[in-house]
């Protein structure tokens, strides 16, 4: 048999049909994929890939190969989740986006230690899903339109937006008309937050096209929090803010986006997991 690295790298890059998606998926470096896929072909004596100045494409070899490799792959992590579920641990590991990590879930972690004294959580913000069947993970928060087959949702909250600004910025706004003359902010993951919201305030005259646009909400949270502008919230990362007077939403009108914030763990989870899941969408 080839190494089983060699394996793993063939199977995420076959996947992604790219070694730097795969190289993210793994924890390594494309070069070290691309090494251990070389490494795959010289022991094959036949390319899996056929790289291109546009990218990687798979050989007939590698394609017919393929399905066979994830479901191994997929096989061995149904396998491991079993063990984990059926081990005793007091980590749990929770993904989330990194906003809701840090704006969501943390504020929730005294109390969540305090009911569950027996579980030590570990938080890993992330930008995707993970893939439960791949990646050790028992529970994750994320803001999605509709949840991934074959995993247990729970809906925490529906997603919504409205703009939230200091008081002092929120006293020169009378109309959704005035945000034409102070500077909006926004989170470039959410670049419709803006138009869904204009747009249900009857305002979507209002450019957006001079926004200040932030890599992460929290960014652009503190940006408002320091005054530099009118920010466009989503309801479940501000409340902390505006229960504490940093923030103030100047206008009335909020906005769904079609998204909920949901809460997935596989079926196999363990019993402390369910645990807290339900205790995360009800927490006491």
């Amino acid at each position: 048999m080839p190494p089983l690295n060699a394996l793993k790298a063939f199977e995420a890059a076959a996947r992604h049909e790219s070694f730097a998606k795969a190289a993210d998926e793994l924890g390594v470096t494309p070069a070290a994929v691309s090494h251990q896929v070389k490494a795959l072909e010289q022991w094959l004596s036949a390319p899996l890939f056929a790289r291109r100045a546009q990218g990687l494409s798979l050989t007939d070899a590698g394609r017919r190969a393929l399905p066979g490799f994830v479901a191994g792959f997929d096989a061995m992590g149904d396998a491991v989740q079993i063990m984990r579920g059926q081990a005793r641990s007091e980590q749990l590991t929770i993904a989330a986006l990194p906003s809701v990590a840090q704006l969501w879930l943390t504020p929730r972690l005294p109390a969540m230690r305090k009911a569950f004294p027996g579980v030590r959580p570990s938080i890993h913000a992330l930008e995707e899903t993970p893939n439960f069947r791949r990646e050790p993970f028992d529970l994750a928060i994320f803001f999605m339109d509709s949840p991934p087959p074959g995993l247990v949702s729970t809906t925490l909250v529906e997603d919504i937006v409205f703009p939230v600004c200091t008081p002092s910025l929120a006293a020169q706004l009378q109309s959704p008309d005035d945000l034409s003359q102070v500077p909006l902010l926004f989170d470039t993951s959410w670049v419709r937050d803006w138009p869904v919201w204009l747009q249900a305030a009857g305002a979507p005259q209002v450019s957006t096209k001079a926004a200040l646009g932030f890599s992460l909400f929290s960014l652009a949270l503190q940006a408002a929090c320091d005054g530099a502008g009118v920010l466009v919230g989503h309801e479940a990362l501000v409340q902390q803010s505006l229960s504490s007077g940093a923030l103030v939403a100047p206008f009335a009108i909020q906005a769904r986006t079609g998204a909920t914030l949901t809460l997935l763990h596989p079926q196999r989870a363990s019993s402390e997991a369910h645990a807290v899941a339900r205790w995360l969408a009800n927490p006491i």
